[in-house]
């Protein structure tokens, strides 16, 4: 399906779902909100048309370097799969190399395409991790994703001001020591 298909689809859904909640689509206000929405879903979810691996491979060096590499405060915006609310905060990644480094920009990117995606928080901790894992075969890879969700704050349970943290390790990562010394390097 093209994108001026996908487009059309999106806009007749918002429509009804306008009607359904009893607003009238043809007033002045929401005259251009379906196509709006269509292209702003489009937009927050156009990591699926992207390869995440890939983008890591695009730029992989040999380097005899074999210490942590750590990169924290990777600010993202996702949506909840189960309420399409957004959730959003930062990412912090680190990985030890076996022989291969990444470009620095490579691992922001990678974090983009995953989090415009629907989501829940677990999963993108984890596949973020496990595309490190398989894109550069470190020695271990470590992700801390700390996040505020809308629907815990908007809706149900309205806590304001909650965040969730889910961390997710390979390799090296899983000596306590290590990801202490990780923790400690995002903190300060």
């Amino acid at each position: 399906m093209n994108r001026e298909e996908q487009i059309e689809i999106l806009k007749n859904t918002c429509r009804k779902s306008l009607e359904a909640i009893g607003e009238d689509p043809e007033r002045e206000g929401l005259l251009r909100t379906p196509e709006r929405m269509a292209r702003t879903l489009l937009e927050l979810t156009r990591g699926y048309e992207m390869d995440p691996i890939a983008t890591l491979r695009s730029a992989m060096f040999h380097e005899d370097y074999n210490q942590m590499v750590a990169i924290k405060d990777i600010e993202f915006y996702s949506l909840c799969e189960h309420h399409i609310l957004p959730f959003f905060g930062k990412v912090h990644i680190a990985y030890i190399p076996n022989g291969k480094i990444v470009g620095l920009s490579k691992i922001p990117r990678m974090v983009d395409i995953f989090s415009h995606r629907l989501q829940v928080q677990e999963h993108l901790t984890k596949q973020i991790c496990d595309c490190i894992q398989q894109a550069l075969n470190p020695l271990g890879a470590i992700v801390v994703v700390e996040a505020q969700h809308m629907c815990i704050q908007m809706r149900g349970i309205e806590k304001q001001g909650s965040q969730t943290t889910t961390m997710y390790y390979t390799g090296v990562f899983e000596n306590i020591e290590k990801r202490k010394e990780f923790l400690n390097t995002i903190k300060n």
